[in-house]
């Protein structure tokens, strides 16, 4: 089953993910909410659309800007939608 960990946390773990562009999209029931925090960045991809942030924050560290996702994506990418990814440093398991 696939796993996100950060930090020496399981951030993410479903056997459900969505793999796009080599990354695993998490569903959002599938996050440890409480170590996620809104970020205010953004960012656009051309076939995906509008993505947004999340701060990985995991026994008082911060990781920021770790996770994104896309609230409401194109058409090309809506199995993705409001499914998280993660990049700078967070480790995911297939």
């Amino acid at each position: 089953m696939p796993k996100a960990m950060w930090n020496g946390a399981t951030i993410a773990e479903s056997d459900a993910t969505e793999v796009v562009e080599g990354n695993h999209y998490f569903p959002p029931s599938s996050i440890d909410r409480s170590k996620f925090v809104a970020s205010s960045t953004s960012s656009h991809c051309p076939w995906k659309g509008e993505a947004s942030y999340y701060t990985v924050v995991v026994d008082g560290k911060e990781n920021k800007d770790a996770a994104w996702y896309y609230p409401a994506p194109k058409d090309a990418a809506k199995q993705i939608k409001d499914h998280v990814a993660f990049w700078k440093g967070v480790e995911v398991k297939p």
